[in-house]
């Protein structure tokens, strides 16, 4: 069977394939700790999952708009113009089964073959792979070790051209836990104003702050016609099997990707929007409470990461992973990530799986539990040292 040639463009996520490859090393009886997987260990909050089963009850089983529920719209914008300090109708939000739709959609609505895209690198692994696979040329925005992992904006200034169509931000960031200043941000959106640039801003991990406060690229002045905002439930809330993300749209992208959202998915679950409204406008201790216990394990897992010889690792200011640098200990990233899963037990991610600025990096969630952090530090440090 002959496949288009375009899907020849279409890359994965890494993280999949290494969760494969620990729950094949599992079935053979080897105990493994899981750090590769972005994904809270709580459980989703008990008053979100009793409004699910109550839509359930209440047969919130069939279709729906394929923007979403105009309440859960409402909720959204609410919410959204409140934390981001704009003004946003329900009108410009639309709801998707995830955040990736958002990022598939804006790429597909408005890349065509020639043009060009700036995303970050290393980045969450899907930019650089739509981009492609819509014919785009992915252009990758280095963020820099030396400057906390953030961009260099001079370095951004001269990468644009004019077949620079959108550009992608993402504060903070997946994978290194880097967050672009406000300083940083307003220059950005001076340039894409300057060159007729659209921005996906994608803010998944808004809420994961352990310093600071956030900004939104579209809280400047003249963006929030300019900007697609990205979020979504997954998170913040403990809720990726329930497949629930948004975007906020300036006002001429909304028909073209509902109508993207039709031709693909029809609509988001009925039921699980009703649990996002819960989630939004209900009680935020059990969410504040997840990232209160996310600042305490990036202590444990930062410093007991710089107590092993040959690794370094910058303290992430946001969202839940590390991006330690491990040339020092001799090792490729791909061999070190590879042969700490076989030999250690320990899942992590190669940082090339994030672009080749990754290269010479891992990528480590510490989405786990305080107890199996700390024996996955322990695991690492005497596999570096048995390697030296």
């Amino acid at each position: 069977m002959k496949l288009a040639q375009r899907m020849s463009r279409l890359g994965t996520e890494t993280a999949f394939e290494v969760l494969a490859k620990a729950q094949q090393l599992e079935a053979q009886g080897k105990h493994i700790i899981h750090l590769e997987i972005g994904e809270p260990d709580f459980e989703t909050p008990t008053n979100i999952v009793e409004a699910g089963r109550q839509a359930l009850s209440e047969g919130f089983t069939s279709y729906n708009p394929s923007p979403g529920y105009d309440d859960l719209k409402d909720a959204i914008a609410k919410e959204i113009s409140k934390s981001r300090e704009i003004s946003v109708k329900k009108e410009n939000v639309i709801v998707t089964p995830g955040g990736k739709p958002i990022m598939f959609f804006i790429i597909l609505a408005m890349i065509e073959n020639g043009d060009e895209v700036l995303y970050p690198n290393p980045g969450f692994p899907i930019y650089e792979s739509m981009i492609e696979f819509c014919g785009g040329k992915a252009v990758p925005m280095r963020l820099h070790e030396k400057n906390s992992f953030n961009l260099d904006i001079e370095e951004v200034k001269g990468q644009i051209s004019s077949k620079t169509k959108l550009m992608i931000i993402n504060s903070p960031n997946n994978p290194c836990g880097s967050v672009i200043d406000k300083e940083s941000l307003e220059v950005l959106s001076e340039l894409a104003k300057k060159n007729d640039i659209t921005v996906l801003s994608d803010e998944i991990y808004s809420r994961f702050l352990y310093e600071g406060s956030h900004h939104s690229i579209a809280s400047f002045p003249d963006m929030i016609d300019r900007t697609v905002i990205l979020d979504g439930y997954s998170k913040t809330y403990a809720m990726t099997g329930w497949r629930i993300g948004y975007g906020v749209f300036p006002d001429d992208l909304v028909e073209p990707i509902s109508r993207l959202v039709t031709n693909s998915v029809s609509c988001t679950a009925s039921f699980t929007q009703r649990a996002a409204i819960e989630a939004t406008n209900g009680p935020q201790e059990d969410s504040n409470r997840m990232v209160a216990e996310f600042k305490k394990r990036r202590s444990i897992v930062v410093e007991g990461l710089n107590n092993i010889k040959g690794i370094k690792c910058a303290i992430p200011s946001g969202a839940f992973y590390a991006f330690p640098n491990v040339e020092g200990t001799g090792m490729s990233s791909s061999e070190f990530a590879k042969k700490v899963l076989e030999e250690a037990g320990v899942a992590v991610l190669a940082g090339e799986s994030f672009g080749k600025y990754g290269t010479g990096h891992i990528r480590i969630s510490f989405a786990n539990s305080t107890e199996n952090l700390i024996a996955a530090i322990d695991r690492i440090k005497k596999f570096v040292e048995l390697k030296s």
